[in-house]
């Protein structure tokens, strides 16, 4: 044990701990992070690989009630047969269209027999930086829309919805908090017009069906968890053999009578300059 009594000074012991605490992150936090981004990439990846080829439904099929959501029907292409509330328009602002900045225009939608729900008309692209430009308004009267069915989002903390340039602007598509902004119902999941639409804007395509990097890089924090034990361990037994082999060069050589060996000259250099190889 006097040999291992090294592992217990400060600078090893605080070596194992931060290596402990590391290993302990990336198996409870840093893996299970990337693997779950995966998981719900390739979730969302088969929602709208499905809907490609599903044939439109009726959008009170799925939310038939207005305080309806439905999360695993996310990207299903719906119809719906109403009128437009075009006086409790909202922007949602900040967003990103094509790598470029837009403005998302979301208006109230009345489903005849059935539910109120937000629609996303489409996008329109801001002027002089962050003006909301001029846009066409939604048409009145009874129209039938096609959309894609969306989860609503999470509205940031501390970002509250403002009025500026004549309309209502909010940071993200969060039903709960617009139907509050405008006083009227809505369900929790809002339609995505798809093109050539009434009422509709520039086109929000589809994600491109890409996993990304995330299964790869939680293997990768696996694997950081499992190799990061072991490099101490190596370190520590390099550092054993080190001990030992200084040990065994301090021990005294003995004679056949078990006496201290005079040291020789050559033994001396040795000591001094090394020996030769």
């Amino acid at each position: 044990m006097k040999r291992l009594a090294f592992l217990f000074k400060p600078g090893w012991l605080a070596l194992a701990v931060v290596v402990g605490a590391f290993a302990y992150l990336c198996f409870t936090v840093l893996a299970p992070w990337q693997l779950g981004k995966n998981t719900r990439t390739s979730h969302e990846n088969d929602q709208i690989a499905s809907s490609l080829t599903a044939d439109p439904v009726a959008v009170t099929s799925i939310l038939p009630q207005q305080n309806s959501s439905a999360p695993e029907a996310q990207w299903r292409r719906v119809t719906a047969t109403g009128h437009y509330l075009p006086d409790h328009q909202v922007l949602a602002r900040l967003r990103v269209v094509d790598s470029d900045p837009a403005f998302e225009v979301l208006v109230p939608f009345v489903v005849d027999g059935g539910p109120t729900v937000l629609v996303d008309r489409g996008y329109v692209r801001p002027e002089g930086g962050s003006k909301v430009p001029a846009f066409a308004a939604a048409p009145t009267g009874t129209v039938t829309i096609t959309a894609r069915l969306r989860d609503s989002e999470t509205a940031p903390a501390g970002k509250d919805p403002f009025r500026a340039d004549g309309v209502e602007q909010v940071y993200a598509i969060d039903t709960a908090q617009i139907s509050t902004l405008v006083g009227v119902p809505l369900t929790g999941a809002y339609l995505q017009l798809v093109d050539n639409q009434p009422g509709g804007l520039g086109v929000i395509a589809l994600p491109h069906l890409d996993a990304g990097p995330f299964l790869s890089y939680g293997i990768q924090w696996i694997v950081f968890g499992i190799v990061a034990p072991i490099g101490l361990g190596y370190f520590a037994y390099s550092e054993i053999k080190v001990r030992r082999r200084e040990r065994e060069q301090a021990e005294p050589q003995l004679d056949g009578e078990g006496q201290p060996a005079p040291i020789t000259v050559e033994q001396k250099l040795a000591d001094r300059y090394g020996r030769r190889h």
